[in-house]
């Protein structure tokens, strides 16, 4: 199985920028789609963002479009998450996620990381 680490959380006061982290063992990290889910304090764990296996195409969440990116480097295993003008309710335990197909529901991942913390207050 694929294992994902992620990294880069950690406190910042709102308006602030973080730049998440998943770095993906395996021989295949390229042939996945690749997503960040979040899951705040009494909260479903709900979709953030998704890339494609190329990087062409990109979806995210209406709640943080135009604030956050993903991007990946393949060569890397790495995913990343650059959050930007974070806002308390973006306060959440954030998981990066692998599946052979991708989509904004959890259940089309097969693979996720352990979480990394954001916090974002003043």
């Amino acid at each position: 199985q694929a294992q994902l680490v992620e990294s880069g959380g950690g406190s910042v006061q709102p308006g602030g920028s973080l730049r998440l982290s998943c770095i993906a063992s395996g021989r295949t990290f390229s042939t996945y789609m690749m997503a960040w889910f979040r899951q705040g304090p009494g909260k479903e764990r709900e979709f953030v963002a998704v890339i494609s296996q190329s990087g062409g195409m990109r979806q995210y969440a209406r709640s943080v479009t135009g604030r956050f990116t993903i991007s990946r480097d393949n060569a890397q295993n790495t995913v990343y998450l650059q959050m930007h003008s974070l806002k308390p309710e973006d306060t959440a335990v954030y998981y990066c996620a692998a599946g052979l197909k991708g989509g904004v529901a959890r259940d089309l991942y097969d693979y996720w990381g352990q979480g990394t913390q954001v916090t974002v207050s003043s």
